[in-house]
């Protein structure tokens, strides 16, 4: 997984990994969930690998838009 920047410091994720149609976050708590294309859909996760790479924002846009629509959960 790469280490999210957490630009502004004060970010619920650390950790991230990009898939071709997925990405999987893992949060300071240590829980880590997939988001696919089948659950949130396609513009919420390729909106989510924008903001992974950008190293802000990502914790907010899932709080706000995702919320608990994930695929799997580990």
């Amino acid at each position: 997984m790469t280490r999210y920047k957490n630009l502004h410091g004060n970010s619920g994720v650390s950790a991230y990994e990009i898939g071709e149609d997925s990405i999987t976050i893992q949060f300071v708590s240590g829980d880590t969930y997939v988001y696919t294309y089948s659950k949130p859909g396609k513009t919420q996760v390729e909106e989510m690998k924008v903001l992974a790479e950008r190293g802000e924002g990502l914790s907010t846009y899932i709080s706000r838009v995702v919320k608990g629509r994930y695929q799997e959960k580990f």
